[in-house]
C-alpha cells in the first residue's frame, strides 16, 4: 500500500471512528499544555525555512514526508498525553471546519483563476509593473487576495520573461496582492471574514482600514517603482517588432463568471443561516458551509472542463503549487493545534505573558501592542486564528462585544485587524496566497528568496520601519 492509499484509509476510517463517540464532549485545555507541545510546529516552519536553502533537490521530492513526519511526531504523544477522543476531536474539528475549507477555496481560486489568460505584448516596464500590482491590491478586497494572486501572478511573471532581476517584483506583489489589499472588506482576507460572522459589519472594515492600508499602498508602490526603475535602467531592453505586438485580449472570460460564482458563495455563507447541522464525533458541520464548499467544487469542475487546454498551457499552468500548499498546510493545520489552544488559555496558559501584555494594570487594552502581537503572530501562525484569538481577548465573544469594539474599543479591533492582514506579508507562511506565488514563481524559473532570505531581506527592511510609522500614525 503506497503513501497516498494510506492517506486515503485513514480519511475514510477518522470520520468512522469518529460517528462512534459515546456522546461526552472532548475538550482540549490549553492550561494543561507546555511549550514543548509547540515544538512539531516550530519544526515544520523550520523545515519549510531550511530545507530549501541546504537540500532543496531532497525538499522538491520529500516536502509531503516531512509535512506528515512533523505531523505524526504530534498526533502519536498526543493520543497518550490527552486521550483517542481529545485527539480525534481536535483532528477532525480542524480538519472539517478549517482545513478542508480552507483547501477548497484555494482550489477553487487556483483552477477557475488559471482558466483566465491575458494575452497581448506586455512588457514589464516599471510604469506596468506598478500598474498590475496596483490593480491586484485594489481587486484583492473584492475578489481576496488568493483571487486576485492567481489571476494577476501569471500575466506578470510572463510580461517580465525577459528580465534579469525580477525577484522584487514578486516579493512585492506578495505585500500588496497577496496581502495588505485585502484590507477592505471581509471577502479580502479570511481574518477579516471571521469578524464578519462574529457581528462586524461587513463595510466597518472598509472605512476603518482605508486610510492605514492606503499609507501603506502609497508607500510600497513609491519604493516599488523606484527599486524596479533603478533594476530595469541596469537591464537590456528587448527588441521588438511590427510582427511580435499582440494586441490585449483576454481569453477564458468565462471564468471570470464563475469567480463571481465564488464570490457569492463565501458571502452565502456568511449571510445565510438555515440553523441546521450535521454533527461528525461532537464537530458541527453547520448547512451553509457544506453548500458553499460543494458550489466551489462545482465550479471548479465546470472551469477545469470547458476551460481549453491551450488557454492553462499558455498560463504554463500545473498542479504543483496547490499541491505543495495542500500538504504543507495539513502539517501546519495539525501542529498549530497546541499552540492555538495554549493561546486561547490567555494569561493561565504556557504563552499568558504574551496575552497578558495586551492590556495595562488597570485593564485597559494597549493598542499598540494588540497591533504588534497580532502581526508577529499571525507571520507564524495563520492569521485566522490569531485574529480570532485576540478578537475574544479584546472581548468580542461576548455578548454585545462586537458592537463595543466597533464603538468605543474601535482602535483596539482597528489595531487587531490591521496586524493580522498587514502582518501576513512578513514571511511565506503568514498568508497562503504567499506560499502560492512563491511556488507559482519558482515553477516559472524565478528563483525567490528562501524563508529566511525573505524575512530578513525584504520584510525587516521594508516592511518593518513602515509598520512602525503606521503604529505611531493609527495606535
Amino acid at each position: 500500500m503506497n503513501y497516498y492509499n494510506i492517506i486515503k484509509l485513514i480519511i475514510f476510517i477518522i470520520p468512522v471512528l469518529g460517528l462512534a463517540g459515546d456522546g461526552s464532549f472532548p475538550h482540549l485545555s490549553g492550561e494543561d499544555l507546555g511549550v514543548i507541545w509547540v515544538v512539531p510546529f516550530v519544526g515544520i516552519l523550520l523545515s519549510i525555512a531550511i530545507f530549501p536553502l541546504v537540500a532543496p533537490h531532497f525538499w522538491h521530492q520529500n516536502f509531503g514526508v516531512i509535512s506528515l513526519f512533523w505531523a505524526v511526531s504530534l498526533i502519536v504523544p498526543f493520543i497518550f498525553n490527552q486521550g483517542i477522543e481529545i485527539t480525534l476531536y481536535e483532528l477532525l474539528h480542524v480538519g472539517l471546519l478549517e482545513y478542508v475549507p480552507f483547501i477548497i477555496l484555494l482550489l477553487a481560486l487556483f483552477t477557475i483563476s488559471g482558466g483566465v489568460c491575458l494575452k497581448g505584448s506586455l512588457v514589464g516596464t516599471p510604469i506596468l509593473n506598478t500598474g498590475i500590482i496596483f490593480i491586484g491590491t485594489a481587486l484583492a478586497s473584492w475578489m481576496g487576495t488568493t483571487g486576485a494572486a492567481m489571476l494577476l501572478i501569471r500575466p506578470l511573471i510572463r510580461a517580465n520573461a525577459y528580465r534579469k532581476n525580477k525577484v522584487h517584483i514578486m516579493v512585492f506583489f506578495i505585500f500588496l496582492v497577496a496581502n495588505i489589499g485585502g484590507s477592505l472588506t471581509p471577502l479580502g482576507d479570511p481574518p477579516l471574514f471571521l469578524g464578519f460572522l462574529k457581528g462586524i459589519d461587513f463595510f466597518w472594515t472598509t472605512t476603518a482600514m482605508f486610510l492605514p492600508m492606503l499609507f501603506l499602498v502609497i508607500c510600497l508602490l513609491l519604493i516599488f517603482f523606484g527599486l524596479d526603475t533603478y533594476f530595469y535602467n541596469k537591464e537590456e531592453k528587448p527588441e521588438r517588432n511590427d510582427e511580435q505586438n499582440e494586441k490585449l485580449g483576454l481569453e477564458g472570460s468565462f471564468n471570470l463568471l464563475l469567480l463571481l460564482g465564488v464570490i457569492g458563495g463565501v458571502l452565502l455563507s456568511g449571510f445565510w443561516k438555515p440553523h441546521i447541522h450535521f454533527e461528525v464525533y461532537h464537530v458541527h458541520l453547520e448547512l451553509q458551509n457544506i453548500v458553499r464548499d460543494i458550489l466551489l467544487l462545482t465550479l471548479t469542475y465546470v472551469s477545469w472542463t470547458l476551460t481549453p487546454r491551450s488557454i492553462r498551457t499558455a498560463n504554463e499552468y500545473t498542479w504543483f503549487p496547490i499541491i505543495e500548499v495542500a500538504k504543507l498546510f495539513a502539517g501546519i493545520f495539525v501542529t498549530i493545534i497546541p499552540a492555538i489552544a495554549i493561546l486561547k488559555s490567555g494569561v493561565k496558559g504556557a504563552l499568558g505573558s504574551v496575552v497578558s501584555s495586551v492590556s495595562s494594570e488597570s485593564g485597559e487594552p494597549i493598542n499598540y501592542m494588540y497591533f504588534w502581537l497580532t502581526g508577529i503572530l499571525s507571520s507564524f501562525l495563520d492569521n485566522a486564528p490569531t485574529y480570532l484569538v485576540f478578537f475574544n481577548t479584546a472581548g468580542g465573544g461576548l455578548d454585545g462585544g462586537p458592537e463595543l469594539l466597533m464603538g468605543d474599543m474601535y482602535s483596539t479591533l482597528l489595531a487587531i485587524s490591521a496586524g493580522a492582514v498587514f502582518m501576513g506579508a512578513n514571511t511565506y507562511i503568514g498568508n497562503a496566497p504567499n506560499f502560492m506565488v512563491k511556488s507559482i514563481s519558482e515553477s516559472s524559473g524565478i528563483e525567490m528568496p528562501s524563508f529566511f532570505g525573505y524575512f530578513f531581506k525584504w520584510s525587516v527592511p521594508i516592511l518593518m520601519p513602515l509598520f512602525i510609522i503606521v503604529t505611531y500614525l493609527f495606535f
